[in-house]
């Protein structure tokens, strides 16, 4: 299982690792392997303020990052093939509503329980890979901030590539791959929108030391 800390930024503090407004509060995780990454894409899909909020994702090339949005999208009942979106830069997809939140016979028990807590309406997803961007005016040319002003769920993989241009989202999620294969990660709200995922997911911060954390860049290098 996850293990998980909260600290509440203090006035005045910068987050020297972003450009974007320093975050109100941030969730640190260690993710010892897949299982606790689907766990927590499994807890995240509860949150009823996932829904309209804009979520970054940061991290070397393979982090993670594509195979937590997969979890997060399976969580949140996207059915079929889960396309990357590195050469489309965009997929779209579709969570169906479920009145009595129930999933198939071959989910666990947790994957059960997130899915009662889940959507009971149509969801509308995207899922932004700009990994490929050359140049940030590319956004207005796409027409994505059409896209980002719509309701629903946006997952944004390689914010930076879009400059200036991307919304400030309402969580961003950094992921740092350790030595032994486990995650570093920690998930930071910027918004009140993100602020209510965050507390929402207050019940897997025990009695853990919180996780330091480090500047880092992405790498661009392919």
């Amino acid at each position: 299982m996850p293990t998980a800390s909260t600290n509440q930024s203090m006035p005045g503090q910068t987050d020297h690792t972003s450009a974007r407004p320093p975050a109100a509060s941030t969730l640190h995780l260690l993710w010892a392997d897949e299982t606790d990454t689907q766990t927590f894409a499994q807890r995240l899909a509860c949150q009823p303020a996932l829904r309209n909020a804009t979520l970054t994702l940061h991290g070397d090339l393979g982090a993670g990052k594509t195979t937590f949005v997969r979890h997060l999208l399976r969580a949140l009942g996207v059915a079929g093939r889960i396309k990357s979106p590195t050469y489309a830069v965009v997929e779209p997809h579709r969570a169906p509503g479920r009145p009595g939140g129930t999933t198939n016979t071959t989910d666990t028990a947790a994957t059960a329980s997130t899915s009662e807590a889940a959507c009971t309406s149509p969801l509308d997803i995207w899922h932004f890979d700009f990994y490929r961007f050359d140049d940030p005016r590319e956004w207005e040319d796409a027409g994505f901030r059409d896209l980002f002003a719509s309701p629903g769920l946006k997952l944004v993989e390689w914010p930076d590539k879009a400059g200036d241009t991307l919304p400030t989202p309402d969580l961003s999620l950094h992921l740092h791959t350790q030595d032994d294969d486990s995650r570093q990660v920690s998930l930071s709200a910027h918004t009140p929108t993100g602020q209510q995922c965050l507390e929402g997911l207050g019940g897997l911060a025990r009695l853990t030391p919180t996780l330091p954390t480090q500047p880092h860049n992405e790498s661009t290098a392919p």
